[in-house]
């Protein structure tokens, strides 16, 4: 799998590595997902809306986790790039360590604010309660949401998408069991989607942990002291990691504003948004996936010193991800009222409004596959930092004031309102573009090719 990701047919290497990760990941929302759908099934809006806040808040965290765990990645694939099998190690072992801090810490500080959470995104009344239980349950599963993206991390940096893949899969059969079982028949409701969410995480990690030693064999051979953690390998793990955490986060935190726009126009509005933006979430799987095939296989390539190749890998991530969301853009236009029913069956306003929301909205699959590309770039080589800053950017500018400025201006119509994220992924592109070429400039005045 090394070899193949620095010597020979590089499409090739990036649909072994790309299309496991991409499998995974919608195994993982999908099972999110059908938290949703299940709820949807069995009861009423307020349910729905419980659910649909409660899982964009664990969304959030997840993308944190999952963009801070982006420096295990890129750290363990240079050094495998390299060949340096003692920095493999050390940063295995520093990953271990600082996310176990991380993980303790979180949950601390977000079981102690789960009111604060639902005031400030305005959540409905009728839905509050269950938001609560949902959220409470999920916070104290916090463990393994963090032990399985970060081991996942780890297999991706090592070249295994394959592995997380079948972890998450046998996962998603427990969680969608149990949603049927807690939602329906024991009638728990959001509560009951959330200890299924739980239980489901929590069998994913113990996979993973069981497979760990034959997955690092011949790569890694990690001891107590690569636990230690080591100034220099924090250093590069969190130059990496603590940029892509902090713009995810931001934007997260840029969609929260809008679900609490949302949520003060009114139940079913907030009901119309919360799906849509699980249905994005879904979308973008193909997005996310270029993104971490680009960062491990550019960084392996620019370990071997082959920057070339690592261009390449750019270039190819692009034209994927542009003619996807070409395809997804001109469906949503179609069917677009159609899936928003699947999550809200007996709730037509939902549906009109979703619809209206998801057609517009489903642009931003194009715009934002190329600033994902860049950003998965600029990991592979240390400038986590530039996604930072056209994300912070794109976020001030465009996202929230657009986003507000609709609510106000259209009050019977979400499509408007479904612009401001593909406007504000359109500057990011063209800030991505222009911070390629100044990091290609800079690369070849030091004489890399």
């Amino acid at each position: 799998m090394e070899n193949s990701i620095t010597q020979g047919n590089l499409v090739k290497a990036m649909m072994r590595f790309s299309i496991p990760y991409l499998i995974s990941s919608f195994l993982q929302t999908f099972y999110g997902m059908a938290d949703l759908f299940i709820t949807g099934q069995f009861n009423g809006a307020a349910e729905v809306t419980a659910v649909s806040i409660g899982s964009q808040i664990m969304h959030m965290f997840t993308v944190i986790a999952v963009g801070l765990a982006m420096g295990t990645t890129v750290s363990i694939s240079r050094s495998v790039g390299a060949g340096d099998r003692k920095k493999t190690s050390l940063a295995i072992g520093n990953s271990i360590t600082v996310f176990i801090i991380f993980a303790v810490l979180s949950t601390a500080i977000l079981l102690l604010n789960i009111t604060n959470l639902l005031q400030l995104l305005q959540t409905p009344e009728e839905a509050s309660a269950s938001a609560g239980q949902y959220l409470l349950i999920c916070f104290i599963g916090i463990i393994f949401i963090v032990a399985y993206n970060v081991i996942s991390s780890i297999y991706r940096g090592l070249g295994d998408t394959r592995s997380p893949m079948i972890f998450v899969g046998i996962a998603g059969v427990f969680n969608i069991g149990l949603d049927y079982l807690l939602i329906g028949p024991l009638d728990m409701g959001a509560a009951g989607a959330g200890i299924a969410t739980v239980i489901a995480q929590a069998a994913s990690v113990v996979l993973a942990l069981i497979f760990s030693r034959r997955i690092m064999k011949g790569k890694a051979a990690l001891s107590r002291q690569d636990l230690r953690l080591q100034s220099e390998t924090v250093r590069n793990l969190l130059s990496v990691g603590l940029p892509i955490a902090a713009q995810d986060g931001f934007i997260q935190v840029s969609f929260l504003i809008i679900t609490m726009i949302a949520n003060m126009r009114g139940l079913a509005v907030a009901a119309a948004v919360g799906v849509v933006e699980k249905v994005i979430s879904f979308l973008f799987l193909v997005p996310s996936a270029m993104l971490s095939t680009i960062s491990a296989l550019a960084a392996q390539n620019a370990g071997a010193g082959l920057h070339e190749r690592g261009r390449r890998v750019l270039r190819y991530g692009l034209a994927i991800c542009v003619g996807y969301g070409t395809v997804v853009f001109l469906v949503c236009q179609a069917v677009a009222p159609a899936v928003v029913s699947l999550f809200a069956a007996n709730e037509p306003e939902v549906i009109v409004l979703g619809g209206q929301y998801l057609r517009a909205y489903s642009v931003d699959c194009i715009f934002a596959g190329i600033h994902f590309c860049f950003s998965g770039y600029f990991s592979a080589y240390g400038k986590s930092i530039y996604s930072f800053i056209h994300n912070l950017i794109s976020v001030l500018a465009v996202r929230i004031p657009g986003s507000y400025l609709a609510s106000i201006l259209f009050t019977a119509n979400l499509f408007p309102m479904g612009l401001a994220a593909p406007l504000g992924s359109c500057l990011s592109a063209v800030i991505c573009i222009f911070l390629y070429r100044r990091l290609k400039k800079s690369q070849s005045a030091a004489g890399t090719k």
